[in-house]
C-alpha cells in the first residue's frame, strides 16, 4: 500500500494506447449505453474480495444479534437490572453513530481496505471485553467498541464492493451486505440458544479474524486508488478484479476521465453536500435511510417476540418463522438486484411493508374492538411475516447499494458519513419509542408505519432513478449534471 516510486497523474501505457479524440468518441458512447466495458463475469478474486468485505456484514449481524438471546445470562450472572441491560443493548447504536460520523474521512484517507482492518480491530477488543467482564461499565465499554467499529463497517463494506465489482454485477455484489448481515443476526440468536454469552462472544471475534486477515489478500478499491492519483496501482487493481486476460482499456480510462474532472474541485466538506448540485444525490441518499428506518423496521425485529405475546401469539414460534422467512428471501432480493432492477424491486418490497403494517394494526385493532379474537392473533403473525419477507427482499439492501452509487467520489466520504448517521439516529429513534407508541397506541403504531411505507412507494416512483447496469460514473453524472462546472 506504499507509494514509493509512484508519481501522482502518471498513467500505464495501457492507458495511453488511445488518443483524447478516442477516448472521447468512447466516452459518448458510455453516455448512449453502448459500451459493454464493466460487463465482466466474476472472477475468482471478485467474489474472494467481496466475501472478505461482507465478513464485516456478518459482524454488524452478529453484533445487532448477540443481545437477545443473552439477556437472562448475562443479567443473572452480573446481576444487572433491565435498566442496565437497556443500557447495554442501546449502547451499541451510540458507538454505531460515532464510528459513522468519522467512517467517511478515514475510509478517504487509509483507503477501504485501511478501515476494514480498522474496525475489526475495535470490534475484537470490544467482543473480548464482553466476554471477560466482571461488572456493567466493562461489558458497556465492550459494546460501545463493537457498535463504533459497526458503525464504520456499515459504511465502508457497501462502498468498497460497489467500486470493485462491475456494473452487470454491482446490484447482486452489493446486496450480499444485507444478506450477511441478516445471516449473522438469525445466526447468532440460533446459537446463543445453546451457548452462554460468554462464549457467544467470544464466537463474536471470529469473522473479525477473517475479515482480518482476508485483507492482506484482495486489492485495494480501484477507484480510491485513481482518486488519489495512485494510476499504476489503478490498472493493476482492475486487471486483478476482472481477471488478466481483461481488456480493462474502457474502464480504466472512463474511471480517469471522471477522477480528473472531479479533481478539479476541492473534496465536498459536509456544508458543501447542501449546495443545490448534489440535491437529487443527497434527497435520495438520505430520504431512502429515513424512510426505511421511520418505517418500523428496528421497532419491529428488536420488539418481535413482544408484539406476537401482545397480539396472543407465541412468542418463541413467531420469531423462529420470522429467520425461516427472512433469509430465503434477502437470498432471493440479491438474484433479483440486477435482473428486475432497483426501482421495481425497492416498490415492492415497501409496498409489501405497508401492507403488513396494515395488517399487523389491524389485528390489535380488532381485538381493541374485541372482534375476531381468535382470528387476531394469526393475522399478527401473518402482517409480521409480510412485513420481514418484504424488507428484506429490497428495503433492506437496497438503500445501501443506492447510497452507494449516487454520491460522487469527491464528496463521497463526507455523504456517506451523513447518510449513515441519518441511519443510525432513525434506528435509535425507533428502537428507544417504540414501546412508549405502543402504550400510547398498538394499532395506531402500525398504521402510522404503513402510512410511511407507502410514501416510500411514491418516493421511489418519483425520485429514484434506476441504476442497473450502468458504470458510477454515468450514474453520478446523470444525478449531479453541474459538478463539472
Amino acid at each position: 500500500m506504499g507509494r514509493e516510486g509512484i508519481e501522482e497523474g502518471e498513467i500505464s501505457s495501457s492507458l495511453l494506447v488511445k488518443d483524447r479524440s478516442q477516448i472521447r468518441g468512447r466516452d459518448d458512447a458510455c453516455v448512449s449505453g453502448e459500451v459493454q466495458s464493466g460487463g465482466s463475469s466474476a472472477t475468482t478474486v471478485l467474489v474472494i474480495s467481496t466475501l472478505v468485505a461482507v465478513s464485516g456484514s456478518y459482524v454488524f449481524g452478529s453484533a445487532v444479534g448477540y443481545s437477545s438471546p443473552t439477556q437472562s445470562g448475562i443479567m443473572d450472572d452480573l446481576g444487572l437490572s433491565l435498566a442496565e441491560y437497556s443500557v447495554f443493548g442501546s449502547i451499541l447504536t451510540i458507538g454505531a453513530m460515532v464510528g459513522a460520523i468519522m467512517s467517511g474521512r478515514i475510509a478517504d484517507y487509509t483507503g477501504r481496505r485501511g478501515i476494514m482492518g480498522f474496525s475489526e480491530m475495535f470490534c475484537i477488543i470490544g467482543w473480548l471485553a464482553i466476554a471477560f467482564s466482571k461488572a456493567s461499565w466493562w461489558l458497556n465499554v465492550g459494546r460501545l467498541l463493537v457498535g463504533y467499529g459497526m458503525g464504520l463497517l456499515s459504511y465502508v463494506v457497501p462502498i468498497y464492493v460497489a467500486e470493485i465489482t462491475p456494473k452487470n454485477l454491482r446490484g447482486a455484489f452489493t446486496t450480499a451486505h444485507q444478506l450477511m448481515i441478516c445471516c449473522g443476526a438469525s445466526i447468532t440468536f440460533l446459537i446463543g440458544a445453546f451457548v452462554s454469552w460468554r462464549i457467544l462472544a467470544v464466537i463474536g471475534t471470529i469473522p473479525c479474524l477473517v475479515q482480518l486477515l482476508g485483507l492482506f489478500f484482495i486489492p485495494e478499491s480501484p477507484r480510491w486508488l485513481a482518486k488519489i492519483g495512485r494510476w499504476k496501482e489503478c490498472e493493476a487493481a482492475l486487471l486483478r478484479l476482472r481477471g488478466e486476460n481483461a481488456d480493462i482499456s474502457d474502464e480504466a480510462a472512463e474511471i480517469k476521465d471522471y477522477t480528473e474532472t472531479l479533481q478539479q474541485h476541492s473534496e465536498a466538506g459536509i456544508f458543501e453536500l447542501f449546495r443545490w448540485k448534489y440535491a437529487h444525490s443527497l434527497i435520495v441518499g438520505v430520504g431512502l435511510m429515513v424512510l426505511q428506518q421511520f418505517g418500523g423496521v428496528n421497532g419491529i425485529a428488536f420488539y418481535a417476540s413482544s408484539i406476537f405475546v401482545s397480539a396472543g401469539f407465541s412468542g418463541t414460534v413467531g420469531t423462529i418463522a420470522m429467520v425461516v422467512v427472512q433469509i430465503p428471501l434477502t437470498a432471493l432480493g440479491v438474484v433479483l438486484m440486477d435482473i428486475s432492477g432497483r426501482r421495481p424491486l425497492l416498490m415492492i418490497s415497501a409496498a409489501g411493508t405497508c401492507l403488513g403494517c396494515f395488517l399487523v394494526a389491524l389485528s390489535f385493532l380488532l381485538q381493541d374492538l374485541h372482534k375476531w379474537m381468535d382470528f387476531s392473533p394469526f393475522l399478527a403473525l401473518i402482517g409480521v411475516l409480510i412485513y420481514i419477507g418484504s424488507f428484506a427482499l429490497g428495503m433492506g439492501g437496497i438503500p445501501w447499494v443506492i447510497m452507494s452509487e449516487v454520491f460522487p467520489i469527491n464528496m463521497k466520504g463526507s455523504a456517506g458519513s451523513l447518510v449513515t448517521v441519518v441511519n443510525w439516529l432513525g434506528s435509535w429513534i425507533i428502537s428507544y419509542a417504540f414501546n412508549f407508541l405502543m402504550d400510547w397506541s398498538s394499532s395506531g403504531t402500525f398504521f402510522i408505519f404503513a402510512s410511511i411505507c407507502g410514501v416510500t412507494v411514491l418516493f421511489v416512483s418519483k425520485l429514484v432513478p434506476e441504476t442497473k447496469g450502468r458504470t458510477l460514473e454515468e450514474i453520478q453524472a446523470s444525478m449531479n449534471p453541474f459538478t463539472a462546472n
